[in-house]
């Protein structure tokens, strides 16, 4: 796998937009360790009145909420997949962001994959790569 930067994001009004909306939120690689960013960021999100979904296959839940093996296994809507995970995993979970509609797919700090995410922006879904949606959130609420 060789080493990406992100193509494009969206400006910064698009990004406070996205953070606005998307009130529903899939963690996708959530760990149930509270030293994990992942971990951190949702606790975060909850914080801030988002609703989080946990998709982590190896969990029956994180945070005291029930945790989805995949996007296909969640059974209602939601607004955005936050991926914490491995760049290889991105493709097979963009594919099932796509399939879903859901309205944007976040790539934490450090996870960038520019052909699955040309993918997701063809079927008009908002793409943002390796940013922390918790240091967005957080330059949006000191303005």
């Amino acid at each position: 796998m060789k080493c990406e930067l992100p193509d494009c994001n969206p400006p910064s009004a698009q990004i406070i937009d996205i953070l606005q909306n998307c009130r529903k939120i899939a963690i996708v690689g959530i760990s149930p360790k509270e030293t994990r960013d992942s971990n951190r960021v949702a606790r975060y999100l909850i914080e801030q009145g988002y609703e989080i979904i946990p998709v982590n296959p190896g969990q029956r839940e994180v945070l005291g909420i029930p945790c989805f093996k995949t996007l296909k296994d969640i059974p209602f809507r939601f607004d955005m997949a936050d991926l914490f995970i491995n760049p290889t995993r991105i493709p097979t979970v963009v594919d099932q962001a796509i399939d879903i509609g859901v309205r944007a797919i976040w790539m934490q700090e450090g996870v960038v994959h520019n052909d699955a995410a040309s993918r997701a922006r063809k079927a008009g879904i908002q793409v943002i790569m390796n940013l922390c949606i918790m240091k967005e959130h957080r330059k949006m609420t000191k303005r």
